[in-house]
């Protein structure tokens, strides 16, 4: 198992983090997922490493954006 946090922008409410939170639960692999609003995180537990575009492309579904690391 594998655990990767990612920032999250423009989440600001419950509902964001359930939209975040239930798209990419559907992501293959993905066996936990918490999203922390205070901080603007998500992170995955997932059983092998994930694709960052697919989490990303996840979060954009919901109407998100992953943030741009440096």
């Amino acid at each position: 198992m594998q655990t990767t946090t990612y920032s999250v922008t423009g989440m600001t409410c419950a509902h964001c983090v359930s939209s975040v939170s239930s798209e990419v639960s559907q992501l293959a692999g993905v066996t936990d997922v918490q999203v922390d609003l205070a901080t603007g995180t998500v992170s995955i537990t997932s059983a092998e490493p994930l694709d960052r575009a697919a989490v990303a492309a996840a979060v954009d579904e919901a109407g998100y954006e992953l943030a741009v690391t440096p």
